[in-house]
């Protein structure tokens, strides 16, 4: 282990990563508890081995972060590829149908608009049934890698943008790259399968890149080949502020916090805040997240002294 790595095992903070293709979400976080050197590393949403792009990562203490954003929104860049089905909804899979060439022509902009249309704004989807749902306490794709029928219940979900970038015709296919944002929960392999559907050629997904979670995007992101976490670490104030409205607090006030006690907050501007608000203590480190009531804040989650500020 470096020294770097081992004062950072003393820090904490949130990791902004690029993931590459072809290693799993686990994978990204089993090097970067070798780099950061600990075992107190966990992520906000994984990736398939076949996307790239944003992970979330907390350490240490920043681990509690992570709860609150599972549930942002997300964008991706994806490419589907009409006239094929497959048993995943992606690359990975086995063909399921295959249209012919002749079908795959005949499809339209129009048509390929209109399918788009109708896959955006709040919509009904049926996750994969290689998602990471549970099934009476097995993962869905287990049971599915396992031969067994998997039949999981449509969801809500917010599609708010759903834009065709670019199409290309290869040989019998047609191949769309598009942008979505959505909320979280929304798989964009069933987009693609669904699209295909709609179209009757059927549809899967080449490539996905996710580019922004909430307010963290790819820019800021360290490609895991060359993280530094020393250097990447995002501080849990800057993260949470980033995340949440914040309030700073004076000496007493953040010591009450850490004891659990309900402190009185009359900031006029948080009065109808609800939901986390960041508490900065006054040497700048996150104290925790709180909640107002009628003027006085209780804590939701308190963070330790001795974690550094990052």
């Amino acid at each position: 282990m470096t020294a770097a790595a081992g004062a950072t095992g003393h820090r904490s903070g949130i990791l902004l990563v690029d993931k590459p293709q072809g290693i799993t979400s686990h994978d990204v976080v089993a090097r970067t508890r070798r780099l950061a050197g600990t075992r107190k590393v966990g992520h906000a949403g994984t990736l398939d081995p076949m996307a790239t792009g944003l992970l979330v990562l907390g350490v240490n203490s920043a681990t509690r972060l992570l709860t609150y954003l599972v549930g942002l929104d997300k964008e991706y860049f994806a490419t589907i590829r009409l006239g094929v089905a497959t048993t995943t909804d992606d690359a990975e899979g086995t063909e399921l149908s295959h249209a012919t060439e002749a079908s795959v022509a005949a499809v339209t902009e129009r048509q390929i608009g209109a399918g788009i249309a109708g896959l955006s704004g709040e919509i009904s989807q049926v996750p994969s049934s290689v998602s990471a749902i549970k099934v009476d306490g097995k993962r869905a794709y287990t049971l599915a890698r396992e031969g067994q029928e998997v039949e999981l219940a449509s969801r809500a979900v917010t599609v708010s943008a759903f834009e065709l970038l670019d199409s290309r015709r290869d040989g019998g296919f047609l191949d769309l790259d598009v942008r979505v944002e959505c909320s979280s929960g929304t798989y964009i392999r069933a987009l693609a399968r669904d699209l295909g559907a709609m179209l009757e050629v059927g549809g899967h997904l080449t490539a996905l890149r996710r580019s922004r979670i909430g307010p963290f995007g790819l820019a800021d992101a360290a490609p895991l080949e060359s993280l530094d976490v020393e250097t990447a670490l995002l501080a849990p104030a800057a993260a949470a502020s980033r995340l949440f409205p914040s309030h700073h607090l004076d000496a007493q006030q953040s010591v009450d916090l850490g004891h659990g006690k309900r402190i009185s907050i009359g900031d006029p501007a948080l009065a109808s805040a609800r939901g986390p608000i960041a508490a900065i203590a006054p040497d700048g480190r996150l104290a925790g997240l709180i909640d107002i009531r009628d003027g006085l804040a209780r804590p939701l989650v308190n963070f330790p002294k001795d974690e550094g500020t990052a």
